[in-house]
């Protein structure tokens, strides 16, 4: 009885009504400016409104959360309703397709964007950017190429298998030249000093970005694996090697904005090699290991 009790005040101490949450919520701001401006930060008044203050945001964030969970569902319901939203959430050839699409098309622009700024601005480091990009792009154009005339052929074997096979390594080779561009942009930054930075706020929305990138293709390339689909687990190999060295972009962006005369130059140096260099090596692994995995099951499937 007890324990129903605390709950049933537990909500009621959380779920608030929300005509008295605005209320709180002006009260618990209007209080907090008087207490910094009449410097009553140690004094009895401030504490009560620090504790008035941090029972607001609780109440506040709890109410955000379910807010945001009921438009999240209600949002994933109207996708899962939609034909071609299922489609997308459930066929994983599918969704690989178009995000081939959406990342090709943002490959193209970014490499027109980087070229553009480096003949403008005559920037060696652009137009090492541009030749990155446009990498990926050929990459993912030729999966797309792919996907458009043969399909996706998931978990068969014998002749159907092998153009997925032959396309997954042609890829992988391409990858390799990926570290051209990659030492150059390295280079660049070490013995030329041509780094770069963002905005004083974009910096923190790219490496939000970067790592939520980051996470869902690590996520995405294991949970593909299941698939036994050559194509599709290429994809996800060339959005990994993109991440890593969007990564890469984002130390050297966050180096070159926060460094100062307490940070020695060889330090953000050695910083930005040895992440070059970790970079390189698992983009050259994962390169390598695709064409022999594949290289492997092509004289397989040719001898039978």
């Amino acid at each position: 009885m007890k324990r129903i009790e605390w709950k049933s005040l537990g909500k009621r101490l959380l779920f608030l009504p929300g005509w008295l949450m605005l209320i709180l919520t002006a009260f618990s701001t209007a209080g907090l400016v008087f207490v910094f401006l009449r410097g009553l930060d140690a004094h009895p008044i401030g504490y009560t409104v620090y504790v008035l203050a941090f029972y607001t945001l609780c109440v506040d964030t709890v109410f955000c959360v379910l807010t945001l969970l009921r438009y999240y569902r209600r949002a994933k319901n109207m996708v899962y309703a939609n034909h071609y939203g299922n489609r997308y959430m459930t066929d994983p050839a599918f969704k690989t397709h178009v995000s081939l699409y959406t990342s090709l098309a943002l490959n193209l622009a970014y490499v027109v964007s980087n070229l553009l700024s480096g003949l403008l601005h005559s920037s060696v480091w652009s137009i090492t950017l541009a030749a990155y990009y446009m990498i990926l792009a050929v990459m993912r154009f030729l999966l797309l190429r792919f996907f458009n005339r043969d399909g996706v052929v998931r978990g068969r074997t014998g002749k159907e298998r092998l153009p997925e096979l032959r396309r997954s390594r042609l890829c992988s080779i391409i990858l390799l030249t990926l570290n051209f561009a990659l030492s150059g942009m390295i280079v660049l930054v070490i013995a030329a000093d041509e780094g770069f930075a963002y905005g004083s706020i974009m910096i923190y929305v790219m490496a939000m970005y970067t790592f939520y990138t980051v996470i869902t293709t690590v996520r995405d390339l294991f949970r593909y694996r299941k698939h036994n689909s050559p194509v599709l687990t290429a994809s996800k190999v060339i959005k990994m090697a993109a991440a890593l060295v969007s990564l890469l972009s984002l130390e050297i962006a966050m180096l070159t904005q926060f460094s100062d005369d307490s940070n020695p130059e060889y330090f953000n140096n050695v910083m930005i090699g040895a992440t070059g260099a970790a970079v390189s090596i698992i983009v050259v692994f994962m390169a390598v290991y695709t064409i022999v995995k594949t290289t492997k099951e092509i004289h397989v499937l040719m001898r039978t």
